[in-house]
């Protein structure tokens, strides 16, 4: 039998289980998903926003899999703590695949970041999603304004929950803190920056649409600065998804105001370079943008004009970045795990037993989809070393070894149980489920217990369980 640890329940790491037990070629695989958080499924619960539920149904998909008798759920066990290293892992596993995807928000670096009402978009979604790691709770939403920088679905979503009626998120699992202040929320008008033109931007034409679609908002955007993007003017062999972006906003530039002015507006802003983040008595009040314009390279250069943007609140939102494991190998300039397809490359040489897939294999890339033939490649590579992996000796339990090392794993009985005080915690407050937002909570209904359960030590474990998935595990 090949023993095999997955570290992530993400998509990625989903996909990479499933392709272990879905093959033929080498028989009796067993896998243990082991993920950081007591809950599954990635950033699949914890990045999409409340409101895309046809995306969270993806959810379903992946219970799927990890009810399969062959595949165990070990949530709550983190990697690099408690002695739990990659060489501890490679004692207990015949092989190990990381998709460990990329943690950590890229910033703009420039003066005023850190002033109160400067976030990452990143931290705003962890609230929203009720993420246990959560710090954040006051994101100045006491203003009228807010400025989010980037041009990709991320910046869309912080974008369309801002602006979104609290009526239209009751149904969804936001967390009734996040609830309760968007519903009180003094935003009205969202400017969402780009530095270049819409011909680069990286939204999905779905996500986008989603903007004009909202009660009581109206999107707008400026001609003239449409007009600065050769891929605007001259939509000619671009992807097709930019030509339909190009339609969209193009629509919503030649759109007459008709009628009254609407409760809140989306304001699409091109060719803008955010350079510093203004303030008074530490708190963010506006944010002083370069107009920038094509160099006739591909990119842009900035052209001494400036304009300020009056805001409270300033998310950012211009990409994520793979974060070092202690104990692997790591490209700090890629943000990832060097590697040849899927196989961990240690000094230039593939390291026996040590893959990667996800984020933290290609870079912070693609959609959810694109997770699935990711997988499939470290797959085929760990199969082909399968004979030699099969050697390697390895301990006979290695829950009792996470045991030993202080590490209480919640299975997927735990797991079912925190959705079960999910589906409790929404029926007091006259909603469907809704989510669990602290670790001391979710650790509580793991264990069965009452979901506000009295804070425990950081470290504190979920239930011991010898049932995960539907097999026995160790």
């Amino acid at each position: 039998m090949l023993r095999v640890a997955v570290v992530g329940s993400g998509p990625s790491g989903v996909y990479t289980a499933q392709a272990l037990v879905g093959q033929s070629a080498v028989p009796g695989i067993r896998v243990d998903v082991l993920d950081r958080l007591p809950c599954p499924y990635g950033l699949v619960r914890y990045g999409v926003a409340p409101d895309h539920e046809k995306i969270k149904s993806l959810q379903n998909n992946l219970r799927t899999v990890l009810e399969d008798e062959r595949i165990a759920f070990l949530g709550d066990v983190e990697v690099g703590a408690r002695g739990l290293t990659p060489a501890r892992l490679l004692e207990m596993y015949h092989a190990v695949v990381y998709c460990v995807g990329a943690a950590r928000d890229r910033r703009l670096g420039i003066p005023g970041e850190e002033l109160r009402g400067s976030f990452s978009a990143t931290e705003f979604v962890s609230w929203y999603s009720a993420h246990p790691d959560a710090v954040h709770d006051d994101f100045g939403l006491d203003r009228a304004g807010a400025v989010v920088v980037g041009a990709g679905n991320v910046a869309v979503d912080v974008t369309r929950l801002l602006v979104r009626r609290p009526e239209e998120l009751r149904p969804t699992d936001i967390p009734q803190g996040a609830l309760a202040a968007l519903a009180h929320s003094a935003v009205r008008e969202v400017h969402m920056v780009a530095r270049r033109g819409p011909a680069s931007a990286r939204f999905t034409t779905k996500e986008l649409r989603e903007l004009g679609t909202l009660p009581d908002t109206e999107v707008l955007v400026d001609p003239a600065e449409l007009a600065l993007d050769p891929g605007y003017t001259d939509p000619d062999g671009l992807p097709a998804v930019t030509r339909r972006n190009l339609d969209v906003v193009r629509a919503w530039a030649e759109r007459a105001a008709d009628g009254p002015p609407p409760a809140r507006s989306v304001r699409l802003r091109f060719f803008l370079r955010p350079v510093e983040i203004l303030g008074e008595a530490g708190r963010v009040t506006a944010v002083r943008f370069e107009r920038t314009e094509p160099d006739g390279q591909g990119r842009v250069r900035g052209t001494g004009r400036y304009e300020e943007i009056p805001a409270g609140l300033v998310l950012r939102a211009v990409g994520y970045q793979g974060v070092p494991l202690p104990g692997l190998p790591f490209d700090t300039d890629k943000g990832t795990v060097p590697h040849e397809a899927g196989r961990v490359l240690r000094d230039g040489t593939a390291s026996p037993g040590e893959y990667v897939a996800g984020w933290i294999k290609r870079g912070p890339t693609g959609v959810i989809g694109t997770n699935r033939p990711c997988a499939k490649e470290t797959v085929a590579s760990l199969l082909a070393d399968a004979p030699a992996l099969a050697r390697r000796r390895v301990a006979p339990d290695p829950l009792a070894v996470l045991h030993a090392l202080g590490h209480e794993p919640v299975p997927w009985t735990g797991w079912l149980a925190i959705e079960r005080a999910e589906a409790a915690l929404g029926g007091t407050l006259g909603r469907g489920p809704v989510k669990i937002p602290d670790w001391a909570g979710l650790r509580g209904a793991a264990r069965g217990g009452p979901v506000l359960d009295a804070p425990q030590r950081p470290g504190d474990g979920g239930p011991e369980g010898r049932v995960a998935g539907g097999r026995p595990i160790g």
